[in-house]
């Protein structure tokens, strides 16, 4: 029985692109699989015939035989030129996988068929005084990593020689089990899943293409930066195996705790105590701020816990926006060590205050009242 043409089979012109034939194929298959057809021996017919029409389009050498002798250059039967099509054998996952590859993460071979992976991503805890958060830095840190071997460039073989494709898996870094219709794919047990070995390995990173060194790196904080936030330096993670890019460098923020301030968000905040008389009778008193000091008028009669609100003097954010503010928590302080003559001068303070009654001390005597009230309650 005559075979069909393997472009008419999958539905292409002649000229058809790569990632046109492998749209046809993944439609094809996907549309006479077994799985989805069982016990249908036409579709598995078809879905043969598709496999092995896509293997042959796909192999730029085969492809061309094929395009210049028909099936006889392709197939070893026929007395051709012995590329050989797929057999019934043949396994559908190794097709379909090549289809697939990048969907299921299947890399794409380096420098003369080593598969390359991506570095690892590094983070490093960086902890920075309130000031130089908010106000921005530039500082050096030294970093611990895995950098490209310089002896070997990266592919872990002695200088002057190269990697050799693994003969186990083909370089493909995956086996596969073929039971019927389905396969188990698992990672080379030889090579470990870089589809390379090597044979005379580089005597300075003995075989790894990868060597641990301490580097010295500058990182530009921004102004305004806070806990939690996080600085990219791109490239600058571990090395990638056998020569692949590396990964990044991710710097972890961590503000140290301020004697004076405490920061929420955009705004600063800090508790300045007050003396008694400053509080009584008012007065003006001096704040720092983290760009200097500003002067803060308190009124007379002020009562603990009250905040004063100096604009301008907090965190300007490190996205962007206006800048917050600092706002003081007043706290009034009792007078300790008091000499005989300054409690003498209290008492006699505290004797006009009684017979001014609740006028001087209104929140004391509303609270007393309250107190009488709830007690008068519970008598009833």
């Amino acid at each position: 029985m005559s075979k069909r043409d393997y472009y008419e089979v999958l539905g292409v012109n002649r000229n058809a692109s790569e990632a046109d034939l492998k749209k046809a194929y993944r439609r094809a298959a996907q549309k006479h699989h077994p799985d989805r057809n069982p016990d249908d021996r036409e579709s598995e017919g078809k879905f043969k015939e598709c496999k092995e029409a896509y293997e042959v389009l796909s192999d730029s050498r085969k492809r061309a035989a094929y395009d210049q002798f028909g099936h006889a250059g392709v197939d070893p039967s026929m007395g051709g030129g012995g590329y050989g099509a797929a057999g019934a054998g043949a396994s559908f996952s190794d097709i379909f996988g090549d289809v697939f590859g990048d969907i299921f993460g299947g890399g794409r071979g380096g420098a003369g068929g080593q598969r390359v992976y991506r570095g690892s991503d590094l983070r490093y805890n960086l902890e920075l005084s309130l000031e130089d958060a908010v106000a921005g830095t530039s500082v050096k840190i030294r970093v611990p990593t895995q950098v490209t071997c310089n002896e070997c460039g990266g592919s872990g073989a002695r200088k002057g020689s190269s990697p050799t494709t693994c003969s186990t898996c083909g370089g493909h870094g995956q086996v596969r089990m073929q039971q019927g219709f389905f396969s188990l794919q698992q990672t080379c047990p030889r090579c470990h899943g870089k589809g390379t070995m090597i044979s005379d390995p580089c005597p300075k990173c003995h075989g790894q293409g990868r060597v641990e060194e301490r580097r010295t790196l500058s990182v530009k904080v921004p102004a305004g930066v806070d806990t939690g936030d996080r600085i990219r330096l791109a490239g600058e993670g571990e090395a990638g195996e056998s020569g692949g890019p590396p990964g990044d460098l991710y710097v972890q923020i961590q503000v140290k705790q301020h004697p004076i301030f405490v920061r929420d968000e955009n705004n600063l905040y800090c508790e300045v105590p007050i003396g008694f008389v400053t509080a009584a009778l008012g007065g003006e008193l001096e704040v720092p701020t983290l760009t200097g000091r500003v002067s803060l008028k308190i009124p007379p009669e002020t009562q603990t816990g009250r905040m004063f609100r100096v604009r301008g003097k907090g965190v300007k954010p490190v996205r962007g926006g206006p800048v917050g503010d600092l706002i003081c928590k007043v706290s009034v302080e009792t007078p300790v060590n008091l000499s005989r003559k300054q409690k003498e001068i209290l008492q006699a303070f505290a004797g006009e205050m009684d017979e001014g009654g609740s006028r001087h001390s209104p929140q004391t005597h509303s609270w007393l009242d309250g107190v009488k009230k709830f007690f008068d309650s519970m008598k009833m």
